[in-house]
């Protein structure tokens, strides 16, 4: 047992600190700056990475939360090599630190994911030969598997890391396999790519809303104090989002969204409903798939922003 356990429900949620400026690229792709990953402590036993801009255009989160008994790492990263992102480093570091402060030398980490597309993945490699380490399958029924999920979309499933309690739903139409997760300690709900500031695709409408529907039942219930999401993609303008591809980010909105921006998603999807094409709301653009016109648009959007950061002008 551990030696000096956390008391991980006593007043939770627990509000820690998410006043955080992330790196968002650098100005000059002849001057690059960024650190590979930039490490945030929410608490002791909380934290948020981001993979820079200078590694992948993607810049995903990535989130580790610490129990008694295990930490769960929470999506993987856009980049495999560990030389150019080294994750797996990065967490070993975090988690050593933790176990030395509470008198312990090792225990389980979890590998887990949001969903299953390549820049919340690619890291999976680096943690392939750690030792006490599980790393959930990426396929649809690898995630019911693992964690227990029947053949009802409604179902809660539980996961405890040691005394810290983790809720999971499955909200497929982003992706078939993404979950969502609350955190009890911290209230957080991590939503991956289905609510974020940014483009949320929809490969499948009708499950896409009865996600959202499920997400906004969840979270009425639960003391939610934050969704956060994959990626940030938004500028500080509403309705304006930096384009597919940039590489330099230097105003974007705060990651974090209010538990009630998750009605404003649903009430975005229904009244879009499968009509394709890309719709703005004040913090987050509703992509719906497929839509020719609106991913060229969005391509060239990105090409002309790059080329403009380029030339210094972004």
């Amino acid at each position: 047992m551990i030696g000096n356990p956390v008391d991980f429900t006593s007043g939770a949620p627990t509000l820690g600190n998410l006043t955080v400026t992330w790196v968002h690229g650098s100005a000059s792709p002849r001057r690059r700056t960024d650190p590979p990953l930039q490490v945030h402590a929410y608490d002791p036993h909380t934290f948020v990475l981001r993979e820079s801009k200078d590694v992948s255009f993607e810049a995903p989160f990535i989130y580790l939360l610490l129990g008694n008994e295990r930490a769960l790492l929470v999506d993987t990263g856009a980049t495999a090599d560990p030389a150019l992102c080294p994750l797996r480093a990065t967490v070993d570091r975090l988690v050593n630190g933790w176990l030395a402060e509470h008198s312990r030398s090792s225990y389980e980490l979890v590998v887990a994911h949001t969903h299953s597309h390549g820049d919340h993945t690619a890291g999976d490699p680096q943690f392939s030969d750690r030792p006490d380490t599980r790393i959930v399958g990426r396929a649809p029924e690898a995630v019911r598997e693992f964690f227990g999920f029947g053949g009802d979309l409604d179902e809660v499933r539980r996961f405890d890391l040691g005394g810290r309690s983790l809720e999971l739903i499955r909200i497929p139409g982003h992706h078939p396999a993404s979950i969502a997760l609350y955190d009890r300690w911290t209230g957080w709900l991590l939503t991956g790519d289905t609510v974020y500031p940014g483009r949320l695709y929809v490969f499948d409408g009708p499950a896409y809303r009865g996600s959202l529907d499920r997400l906004v039942r969840f979270a009425s219930t639960r003391s939610v104090t934050y969704l956060l999401g994959g990626h940030l993609e938004m500028t500080d303008r509403a309705g304006r989002d930096y384009p597919y591809g940039s590489r330099y980010q230097p105003r974007e909105r705060p990651l974090p969204m209010a538990r009630e921006r998750l009605i404003a998603v649903r009430d975005a999807a229904v009244s879009v409903a499968d009509r394709p094409g890309a719709h703005a709301f004040e913090d987050f653009v509703l992509f719906s798939l497929p839509s020719t016109g609106a991913v060229l648009r969005q391509l060239l959007r990105g090409k002309l922003w790059n080329l403009r950061w380029r030339l210094g002008l972004a």
